[in-house]
């Protein structure tokens, strides 16, 4: 059963005609036809007892992003659900429920996180609307998501967001940019994913940290196939923030899990036509939640028809 949705993660509801492509794990089309959709269920797809039952399904329709998942894992008698998100390839992102003020009622945790460090309530208006019109909003996307994100892992003890203690908003050697924030952290967080790492099956992986300059380790989650948060620290910075001396984290989420087994992913991320843009990430942790059937990915923004 693949279900549709579009950029809102509502049912999509627009141009009737769907093309929905099967391919078998023998890269062979089992099925490619268009559909009326928002739920399309696909029987009879020939099944081999080996690596040719990890289906791929790609979805497209006019006037929206191409889409699609791979590995499926078919088997006789089982139904699959496969979520897919399609996005308007001409589109805006949609801030009605992410703005200082809307904060307030939905992520108070959050505001207080976005607001620490700044002279006055208003000071750190300010400073949230600046990056909302930094870049058309990218960056303000990104920091959505990968706290959105941090906040869905569970820690020995928390989440990683649990260990952020101030946002780093206008430096020049840490700036915000459209893949990845900087922030003050409590420099437990580091024992808590080492931890995560030690765990059965693990959480985080150790990787190297030469691209990140100034830091000192890096650790990625591995929970999904693809759109993982990757944690960066710079143990060499500090600063005191209410008794704690802090280090700085570097997080961001990286598209690929494993490049060559997740072909898929070139179909979502070539069609947004960068390597950081924060609305493949959207929609590819959308679409990884769903698979994983965790919580959903709700970031507080849309993405909407422009």
């Amino acid at each position: 059963m693949i279900n549709l949705f579009d950029g809102t993660r509502r049912p999509y509801s627009d141009a009737p005609q769907i093309l929905i492509t099967a391919s078998d794990g023998n890269h062979t089309v089992q099925e490619s036809d268009f559909f009326a959709g928002p739920s399309v269920l696909l029987t009879g797809l020939p099944l081999f007892d080996n690596l040719g039952d990890d289906y791929t399904f790609l979805a497209s329709a006019k006037g929206y992003k191409d889409t699609g998942y791979q590995p499926v894992r078919l088997a006789a008698g089982v139904d699959k659900i496969v979520d897919l998100m399609l996005v308007p390839g001409d589109n805006v992102l949609n801030f009605a429920d992410a703005t200082w003020k809307a904060l307030g009622q939905s992520r108070p945790g959050l505001k207080t996180l976005f607001a620490n460090g700044a002279a006055s309530d208003k000071a750190a208006a300010d400073r949230y609307s600046a990056i909302l019109e930094n870049n058309g909003g990218l960056v303000l996307a990104c920091l959505l998501n990968i706290t959105a994100a941090m906040k869905q892992i569970l820690l020995p003890q928390g989440t990683p967001l649990d260990y952020i203690k101030q946002i780093i908003w206008n430096d020049a050697q840490f700036p915000m940019a459209q893949d990845r924030f900087f922030a003050w952290a409590d420099p437990q967080l580091k024992t808590q994913v080492q931890q995560a790492v030690q765990q059965n099956p693990p959480q985080f992986v150790q990787v190297p940290h030469g691209l990140h300059p100034g830091a000192t380790s890096s650790f990625k989650q591995v929970t999904f196939d693809e759109a993982n948060v990757q944690l960066t620290l710079h143990e060499n910075d500090h600063k005191s923030i209410d008794g704690v001396n802090c280090i700085i984290v570097e997080p961001d989420i990286d598209y690929f899990k494993n490049t060559l087994n997740h072909l898929f992913l070139e179909v979502v991320v070539n069609a947004f036509g960068s390597l950081t843009d924060p609305r493949a990430v959207y929609v590819l942790r959308w679409i990884s939640g769903r698979r994983a059937g965790i919580a959903e990915f709700d970031p507080l923004y849309t993405l909407v028809k422009a």
